[in-house]
């Protein structure tokens, strides 16, 4: 009963988005990234990016199921998502009445639309793996009968998640203190607590251990070493009332589950009292996590805080179901304002019917390559292009905190420099610019476009923003 409603839920939740190619640049191009590697791409040598290389993954495997590859890796997300949310309801039910759980699984349905996750970013994939480790290790916390397999089984999900996105380490190490912890209040001795932290952090890294492993015997082990670690010290930050800016709005959507989570309560069970505090102190783990960031240019940075967010508010949101029809109406009416949300986000960013067009439009045909400077990286994948640059992501080249070759390991003014060299046939876009742009790649850009290239089409979204494609007339 209580799968098939989360099942209802999710279904209910994300449909409209169902297909649009167009939904998140970041998954338009994880997906384009997963749809290469089937051609032979490697990720970090042939596609630059920053993500572990286990996302990719994911959506290769999602682009083997077959169609288009929208859809496919559409619906593998809905199921984690949903897989998650019922985790999240066998874990809220330590805590909480029947109703409270049930209520916190439902809104960590209904929040992902509000906060990004309506498609599939990387916290969708990874939260599943972290709500297992989490329920793993408070099992064996609340009963203080650690053991060295069990931490082990804990720290191998981290690793898992952490090959998804890195940021879920931060979490990783409260589970892993908390279960030393654990074992120090059952009197294991020093060494055996040594021994036992050795072996869980090995735990912990092997998968990403074993990525690197691949790549050193493919002989590219600089090239993953630089893309998945060196490369994050090398981007620029953000202007600070920027950062302060997205921080502030992920919290504002937060705050409500934020509230209940903290106002829930006491209980005069102590082990619900533990189980409620280990919940809390994974909350202030994720939160870690995200502030660790520094930089929130968009709301699906708070998507591993939602996770322990709702499961926390489940003492509250229990209180709160004895008024049954405001619960009822408070999540109908999270159901109805996060369709709004997307509708309206949908016709700014993109749909499906515009993708189709825009596509055919910058078809490059057998010309040349198209270059999306500054738009959808899925159109790469939607004409079938060739690829100009490993930098398929616009914003490695298009935006001002990337403006650093220390971050990318090539001068980007020099990259742009080099593929417009190369005469691509088509180019998409953007006007106006972006406001935190590369001014110098931009420049360069704009200026072989008024050499070289004509205006062909001109795709109109919300608020004024226009996605031009350019074709080469010579």
């Amino acid at each position: 009963m209580v799968a098939a409603l989360l099942l209802a839920v999710t279904i209910a939740a994300r449909a409209q988005t169902f297909g649009n190619p167009l939904l998140g640049f970041d998954e338009q191009y994880y997906l384009l990234v997963g749809d290469r590697m089937l051609h032979g791409a490697v990720p970090f040598v042939d596609l630059f990016d920053r993500k572990p290389v286990g996302l990719f993954l994911l959506y290769a495997g999602a682009r083997l199921l077959g169609g288009e590859g929208t859809l496919e890796y559409q619906l593998l997300a809905a199921i984690f998502a949903l897989a998650t949310a019922f985790m999240a309801w066998r874990f809220a039910r330590r805590l909480a009445g029947g109703a409270g759980s049930l209520a916190a699984a439902m809104a960590y349905l209904l929040w992902l639309d509000f906060l990004g996750g309506e498609g599939g970013q990387a916290p969708i994939f990874y939260n599943l793996a972290m709500v297992a480790a989490a329920m793993v290790t408070a099992q064996l916390v609340d009963g203080r009968r650690v053991k060295v397999v069990g931490g082990a089984l804990a720290m191998l999900l981290v690793g898992l998640a952490m090959q998804v996105k890195y940021t879920a380490l931060f979490e990783g190490i409260f589970f892993g203190c908390a279960l030393l912890w654990a074992a120090w209040q059952q009197r294991w001795s020093v060494p055996r607590l040594s021994v036992l932290a050795t072996v869980w952090i090995a735990a912990a890294l092997a998968p990403t251990v074993l990525a690197l492993g691949v790549y050193a015997v493919r002989g590219e082990a600089h090239a993953f070493v630089f893309a998945n670690f060196e490369s994050m010290f090398g981007k620029l930050s953000d202007p600070p009332g920027t950062s302060v800016t997205g921080l502030l709005k992920i919290l504002g959507i937060l705050a409500p589950l934020l509230a209940c989570a903290l106002t829930a309560p006491a209980s005069a069970d102590p082990a619900v009292a533990r189980r409620r505090r280990f919940t809390l102190l994974w909350l202030l783990a994720a939160l870690a996590g995200m502030l660790v960031m520094g930089s929130f240019p968009a709301t699906h940075y708070g998507l591993p805080v939602l996770l322990p967010a709702a499961i926390a508010a489940s003492p509250r949101l229990d209180r709160l179901a004895r008024h049954r029809a405001v619960l009822s109406g408070v999540l109908l009416a999270l159901l109805i304002g996060g369709q709004f949300l997307l509708h309206a986000q949908q016709r700014a960013h993109g749909t499906a019917s515009d993708a189709s067009r825009l596509a055919a439009a910058a078809d490059p045909g057998r010309a040349g390559c198209l270059y999306v400077y500054d738009g959808y990286p899925a159109l790469y994948r939607l004409t079938n292009s060739c690829l100009p640059t490993r930098f398929a992501f616009p914003g490695h080249l298009d935006t001002a905190n990337e403006a650093s070759a220390a971050g990318l390991g090539v001068d980007p003014t020099q990259e742009v420099g080099r593929i417009m060299a190369t005469r691509p046939a088509t180019v998409v876009i953007a006007n106006p610019p972006f406001e935190r742009r590369n001014r110098a790649t931009y420049a360069i850009v704009r200026a072989e476009l008024a050499r070289h290239y004509r205006q062909t089409f001109d795709l109109a979204l919300g608020k004024g923003r226009h996605r031009l494609v350019f074709r080469r007339v010579e």
